[in-house]
């Protein structure tokens, strides 16, 4: 069983999405971001359809090469996932865009205003990503 946050648990998110078929129903999207939890950082890359790349940056300086990065506490990822398991996605307090209305700091950070739009372009693509997890059996660190 995977743990949250971890490169092998987004490797299974990335499965549970590819293998299915509704998942192009979902948009392309073109862009790299990150999963910053507390001390980790996992970079997500995905380009169409795909998501070609998924790394551990968390001892890299160099996150320069991100769109923008999601930053929470680990207690709301945790909140947040284990919403989305219980009620098969997020309800509408744990939607990634109800999130970053009601945080007093941005969800989506970012030096780039134009790369870190890219959030808000996708971001029902990403929450059906994320909404997704709900059948990845998942641990938290």
């Amino acid at each position: 069983m995977p743990q949250f946050p971890s490169v092998e648990w987004f490797e299974a998110l990335r499965e549970t999405v590819q293998d299915d078929p509704h998942w192009r129903d979902f948009g392309m999207m073109d862009c790299a971001m990150g999963v910053n939890v507390g001390e980790t950082t996992i970079k997500l890359v995905f380009d169409g359809f795909e998501i070609p790349e998924i790394a551990d940056i968390s001892d890299s300086a160099d996150d320069a090469d991100l769109d923008f990065t999601l930053v929470m506490s680990p207690e709301r990822w945790q909140e947040m996932i284990k919403n989305i398991q219980s009620n098969g996605h997020a309800d509408l307090h744990h939607t990634l865009n109800t999130i970053d209305l009601e945080s007093p700091e941005e969800l989506a950070k970012g030096e780039d205003y134009n790369r870190r739009d890219l959030f808000y372009r996708f971001n029902q693509t990403l929450q059906d990503f994320f909404d997704a997890s709900s059948s990845v059996e998942t641990t938290f660190a």
